[in-house]
């Protein structure tokens, strides 16, 4: 194994559980809702077996099980059964662990959204919470054969406030460490973050000690129709997984510029399958504009530039950058950086006969050549596991 992941206990902060087929309906009554409850069917349209929530497909049920798979994406495998146990199994998975060079997983989910948000097609409230109280306890389970390891993380039924909270006190007690957050609640047709109505959440999670997770992909997927139909799918799907990565450019400006950051200074926020490359930009164009427009005249409650509400309170992940990695730690500082691999997920770092990713260990020797010691720490291991409270 390579010296780096030998000297530290690397965090890797975005990784996806696979959900299994029975999750749903082994924990929530077919009887009362029937085919409503998220289940699993063979799709001949397809030729795949799907998620269904009612008569609606929502996804692949094997589309996010990619990691070290023969084609490539969009193709994917057509059931579950065909992949390596390592990317559903959680004893098979922490021996993939072990392969990779990797100590800890930070969880997030595929069926439902990144954020939760497909619960909200379903239509009805009671079983909504049922569904999102249903995953969250599966997800404990999940984890419970290595909780040091398998690091869980809520769903939230993020429709619902005071649901959100109970939700999020009541995971916390079974030893979650996070909570997941749709991005773009307006997507739904919710208030935006920066709606006092979150204000109660905000306050809960700063409270308990629970960062809030945006990952990249919880609202408008306007991407995934932006190639002319005669562009070939792989090429299109490689530019939508690039337009993908920078889907938190709004979540960040909103806390910063809109005052989130500033009413809860020790509430810390992750913007997940994000990279880093750019983040150096938006934020000099953040503070440029922020001066430039006369907000901090408009708003002279908030003492800091958008910067350094970021500084204080942000962190962003990383995990196939190369020549963009070292100024971004140049510039934003290493104490907001977190390392990933996206496992399973078609652009994790996981080699295979479709795939141009490296294993981890290779790729942290490689970039991480140059970079100061007590940095490199922070990234691999210290940042995570101040941010979400981790043990050795």
């Amino acid at each position: 194994m390579n010296a780096l992941v030998k000297e530290f206990k690397v965090i890797d902060t975005d990784t996806h559980v696979i959900e299994p087929y029975d999750l749903w309906t082994s924990r929530i009554s077919t009887k009362k809702f029937g085919d409503k409850v998220p289940h699993v069917k063979w799709d001949p349209n397809m030729n795949e077996d799907a998620w269904f929530f009612g008569a609606d497909r929502t996804g692949a049920a094997a589309g996010a099980a990619m990691a070290g798979w023969h084609e490539y994406p969009p193709k994917r495998p057509q059931r579950l059964e065909q992949v390596d146990p390592g990317l559903y199994n959680n004893l098979a998975r922490l021996k993939k662990m072990d392969e990779c060079g990797i100590w800890a997983q930070v969880l997030y989910p595929n069926v439902a959204g990144f954020g939760a948000g497909r619960y909200l097609a379903l239509g009805d409230q009671e079983l909504m919470l049922a569904c999102v109280q249903a995953y969250n306890d599966w997800l404990t389970e999940w984890c419970s054969v290595a909780p040091k390891r398998l690091i869980a993380q809520c769903a939230l039924p993020f429709w619902d406030i005071e649901a959100t909270i109970k939700e999020m006190t009541r995971c916390a007690r079974m030893g979650h460490k996070g909570v997941v957050m749709c991005g773009e609640p307006e997507h739904f047709g919710l208030p935006k973050l920066t709606d006092p109505q979150w204000d109660p959440l905000w306050a809960a999670a700063q409270e308990m000690g629970l960062p809030i997770n945006f990952h990249i992909g919880t609202g408008d997927m306007w991407y995934f129709e932006m190639m002319h139909e005669s562009i070939g799918r792989h090429a299109a799907f490689a530019s939508m997984g690039a337009l993908f990565s920078m889907d938190n450019a709004k979540v960040i400006s909103q806390i910063t510029c809109g005052g989130v950051c500033e009413k809860f200074p020790k509430l810390n926020f992750v913007s997940v399958e994000s990279g880093v490359g750019w983040l150096p930009y938006l934020l000099a164009g953040l503070d440029y504009q922020w001066l430039n427009c006369g907000a901090h005249k408009e708003n002279p409650h908030m003492k800091l530039l958008p910067s350094e509400y970021f500084k204080r309170q942000v962190y962003g992940t990383f995990w196939f950058e190369k020549a963009t990695l070292k100024p971004a730690i140049d510039i934003i500082g290493a104490d907001n950086i977190l390392y990933e691999t996206d496992f399973p997920h078609p652009t994790s770092m996981y080699p295979g006969p479709a795939t141009s990713a490296q294993f981890p260990a290779d790729y942290i020797e490689e970039v991480f050549v140059g970079i100061d010691r007590k940095d490199v720490e922070k990234i691999l291991h210290g940042n995570a596991a101040r941010i979400y409270h981790l043990e050795d």
